[in-house]
């Protein structure tokens, strides 16, 4: 395939298992990571026995300077990049809206919404046909909490990916013509660390309660509609969103 793709928030969870699986596809996948180093390299690491190519990267992509050079490190390592997966994305403990502090909010949008944001600006950059590139796939990560808000727990969080989802649509329809394709997948409840960090480290086991199909979804089967829309079968889908909820 000797494609490039950037996994943003590659180190452990959904990213990791992209990560993996579209190496096994073929794609030469950049991680990224802010502090979990060695997690980072174990993805690598397993890539690379499995026969495929990874490098890593640290960057916070809710600073700009960093996103800057982290891409600056994808042209000079990688060269051409043909697809972004806008993985990277942090909860806070649950908490009622009123209970939240301005401190939160910019944690949160910084991460979730603007960290995707200012890494689709770079990606685009550099796919568009209108700037020379190649053209490529973006995939965005959204939430199932966009239907119900979140009330009561992650107000802000479903906030900011409602706004994915606008992003979404919106920059599918402006870089259509760009040879640039802009997707988003919906998570519901995923057996994932993330639970741990959003104070209910045991959520998954709840999932019998009130998903549909009675269990957590794994990460693996997120990665496979991630990889579905940044891979060729996916050539006539932009703007589209697929729900890996199990029915929520």
């Amino acid at each position: 395939m000797n494609k490039n793709v950037l996994v943003t928030g590659g180190s452990r969870g959904i990213g990791a298992a992209t990560a993996r699986l579209l190496a096994s596809q073929g794609w030469r996948v950049c991680i990224n990571f802010v502090s979990q180093v060695e997690a980072a390299q174990a993805v690598v690491d397993d890539i690379s026995r499995a026969g495929g190519q990874a490098l890593m990267v640290a960057a916070d992509v809710s600073q700009p300077d960093q996103v800057q050079r982290m891409f600056e490190f994808i042209d000079r390592e990688m060269g051409v990049l043909h697809g972004l997966v806008n993985n990277a994305g942090v909860i806070a403990p649950m908490i009622r809206f009123e209970d939240m502090e301005p401190a939160r909010w910019n944690r949160i949008l910084g991460t979730n919404l603007l960290g995707t944001m200012m890494c689709a600006h770079a990606a685009v950059r550099r796919m568009s046909t209108r700037h020379g590139g190649a053209g490529g796939a973006i995939v965005n990560l959204s939430t199932a909490l966009t239907r119900s808000g979140a009330p009561g727990m992650y107000v802000d969080y479903a906030a900011a990916k409602s706004a994915i989802e606008t992003l979404t649509v919106g920059l599918a329809r402006e870089v259509a013509g760009d040879g640039i394709r802009v997707n988003c997948v919906r998570p519901g409840l995923i057996d994932t660390e993330i639970h741990a960090s959003g104070g209910d480290p045991g959520r998954a086991a709840k999932a019998k309660d009130f998903v549909p199909l009675k269990r957590a979804g794994l990460a693996t089967e997120v990665a496979q509609a991630i990889a579905w829309l940044l891979s060729e079968q996916a050539s006539y889908t932009t703007g589209g969103f697929i729900d890996v909820s199990g029915g929520v």
